[in-house]
């Protein structure tokens, strides 16, 4: 999934995303919510419109978002309370309030909020960390359920999966997730520090606990090689910035590799960019 994460995937137009072959744009909540807001969006006919996308969209919970701004973040049972990058206005994302800006949004498939940590970390806060995740994925559809979005449709739910780095504490997580009534899985709080085999171990463990005939999703994953990796791990869904980031400071990802078009030996090269 290309990222759209304020409502537009950077460099490149609807046009292009659906010559490109895309068939599903993320965009973020954290990002929404803040500007132009979910209710500014809604009132346009949601983020569809906002868009100027005819296929589907999956919004995130924005609990990585907030996991990123550190020292301004205060996490609790009722969620988590933050300073706004923005102005520095004081903010509390809970599980019902992430629900209801993703159904402001009208995306086509909305996720749970959860408590993001990063890695290496004390296996009771890893414990805490996805003990508190399971219960608010519980709050979060309890209030999914009764919500509408701007075009009257059916959102579908992904209950994202926590458990730190210790795979037996995911295939646990992923056991009691799965067990909810929802439609797909997403799997957190993975590249957050870890090396990049652990990174796949756990990945693999926690898959191959969650049901094989829903969908399921790694956040934040999306190089060439990672989705290689992730495919043979059982996953069907990625999302990441990196493509679009990296293409935009010149990046190409080749048959033979990356190559940085920007390097002097190509500046009046004739060969294409791929020759495979």
């Amino acid at each position: 999934m290309p990222v759209g994460t304020q409502g537009s995937v950077k460099a490149l137009s609807p046009a292009d995303l659906r010559a490109s072959g895309t068939q599903i744009l993320l965009a973020n909540t954290y990002h929404l919510m803040l500007r132009p807001g979910s209710k500014v969006i809604r009132e346009l006919g949601g983020l569809h419109r906002f868009m100027a996308w005819d296929r589907p969209v999956l919004t995130d919970s924005g609990g990585y978002q907030v996991l990123s701004l550190k020292g301004l973040v205060k996490v609790a049972e009722e969620g988590v309370e933050f300073r706004s990058h923005l102005d520095g206005a004081l903010e509390l994302l809970t599980p019902e309030r992430a629900m209801e800006v993703q159904a402001d949004l009208g995306s086509d498939v909305a996720v749970t909020l959860d408590h993001a940590v990063l890695l290496p970390l004390d296996p009771g806060v890893q414990r805490e960390a996805g003990e508190r995740t399971i219960r608010w994925t519980e709050r979060s559809l309890r209030r999914a359920r009764t919500l509408e979005t701007p075009g009257g449709l059916r959102q579908l739910l992904f209950a994202i999966i926590q458990g730190g780095g210790s795979a037996s504490l995911r295939k646990e997580m992923a056991t009691r997730t799965a067990a909810f009534d929802c439609d797909g899985f997403a799997i957190g709080g993975l590249s957050v520090g870890e090396e990049k085999r652990e990174t796949w171990a756990l990945a693999r463990a926690t898959a191959e606990a969650l049901p094989v005939d829903w969908p399921r999703y790694l956040m934040g994953m999306g190089t060439p090689l990672d989705l290689l990796e992730g495919i043979a791990c059982g996953i069907d869904l990625f999302d990441c910035v990196l493509p679009t980031r990296n293409a935009r400071n010149g990046m190409a990802f080749t048959a033979d590799g990356p190559i940085n078009i920007r390097n002097a030996e190509h500046t009046r090269s004739e060969l294409p960019l791929d020759a495979a």
